[in-house]
């Protein structure tokens, strides 16, 4: 039998963090929340799993385990594929080599589980294929605790596809050795399989790097008429744009109030105009604008966003255009994408923290 993989325990994670972000990461957790019956418990669940109530987990085949809330030992059950289903299964990896290439690289092609359905080999699980248990003494099903552990097996399985296959039975050092007993794919003319191509190992690294010149500040005396602390202030920012050019990068061009800001944020000065320095420490330039303008997105932009909120079941917001209010928060959409949130000081808004590309994760 495989060995069980064990994961150390997940620290709490911040306010608004999501699980799967990978397709099968969701599919993982659609088969968990499609079995409850009490949305309660899965919502308290979401929320052990993101506060460190679950402890190391162990991974082996057709088992999940985990200590959970300190004391309990809750375990959950996946349906192991019999060997008939596992030869019916390589054939379908086998059949194309970019398939273990893909697995190889941390993803689970739609063609491969498509391919697998078709040859009745259930890959992913549905309802029913889940089986929680725990020495708590809640009745749901799943409790919390199993819910959480399933929550947080979504970050397993988002790092690393072959969690999946060692749940159905097998770990990835069988399935490569299985493989390899196999006839791969003849190779194109100019090519060669996936197998062959990584059994070559991994090439040396490049030399580093050369180590970057450290800027020596200016060392200028006072004269008359002569502001030196602002002269050193521009020096310092024309050598680290100027470095920026060197390595190949293209500073954006700035207007005049967008330089001035971004010198004050840079270098700590005061301009009068705190909330836009803030804006540009957070933000830089797209920090800044969505501060000072408000602009209408597009429809599926706004989609995305919400069913994002949703999914968190976060109370409603007061929407306008580019901007969401929730109380004391305001979530700005930026043109960049990302969402920057805002808090009330006195009446008027001010940058509170970096963005995110989810606004539920800025909803706490």
């Amino acid at each position: 039998m495989t060995a069980v993989k064990g994961f150390p325990a997940f620290p709490p994670q911040r306010a608004g963090a999501r699980f799967a972000t990978s397709w099968w990461g969701l599919a993982w957790i659609k088969a968990m929340e499609d079995t409850s019956l009490d949305h309660t418990l899965l919502r308290k669940g979401r929320a052990y799993a993101k506060t460190g109530q679950v402890g190391p987990i162990a991974v082996s085949p057709g088992r999940l385990a985990a200590t959970t809330e300190g004391e309990y030992d809750t375990v959950v059950r996946v349906a192991q594929l019999t060997d008939a289903e596992w030869e019916r299964f390589l054939d379908q990896v086998a059949a194309q080599s970019g398939h273990i290439a893909a697995l190889l690289d941390g993803e689970v092609p739609h063609a491969l589980v498509e391919a697998a359905e078709d040859a009745a080999v259930p890959l992913l699980p549905t309802v029913g294929d889940l089986e929680p248990e725990c020495d708590c003494p809640d009745w749901g099903h799943p409790c919390k605790h199993a819910a959480a552990l399933c929550y947080q097996t979504s970050w397993l399985l988002d790092g690393d596809p072959f969690m999946l296959l060692l749940l159905r039975g097998r770990g990835r050092t069988e399935l490569l050795e299985a493989l390899q007993l196999r006839d791969a794919p003849t190779p194109a003319a100019t090519g060669m399989s996936a197998l062959a191509a990584f059994s070559l190992g991994v090439p040396p690294l490049p030399a580093p790097p050369p180590v970057a010149v450290e800027y020596v500040p200016l060392e200028l005396e006072e004269a008359a008429g002569v502001d030196v602390a602002a002269l050193k202030v521009l020096a310092a920012s024309a050598s680290a744009r100027a470095r920026d050019l060197l390595s190949g990068g293209s500073p954006a061009v700035l207007t005049e109030r967008q330089d001035r800001v971004r010198l004050a944020a840079e270098h700590d000065l005061d301009i009068g105009d705190a909330p836009a320095v803030l804006a540009w420490q957070y933000g830089g330039p797209a920090g800044l604008e969505v501060l000072e303008h408000a602009w209408t997105p597009g429809r599926q932009e706004l989609a995305r966003a919400e069913a994002a909120w949703q999914r968190e079941e976060l109370p409603p917001v007061q929407a306008a255009r580019n901007r969401w209010t929730l109380g004391s928060l305001q979530l700005r959409l930026g043109r960049d994408g990302r969402w920057y949130p805002f808090t009330l000081r006195e009446g008027e808004w001010w940058p509170s923290g970096a963005p995110e590309r989810d606004p539920a994760a800025l909803a706490y």
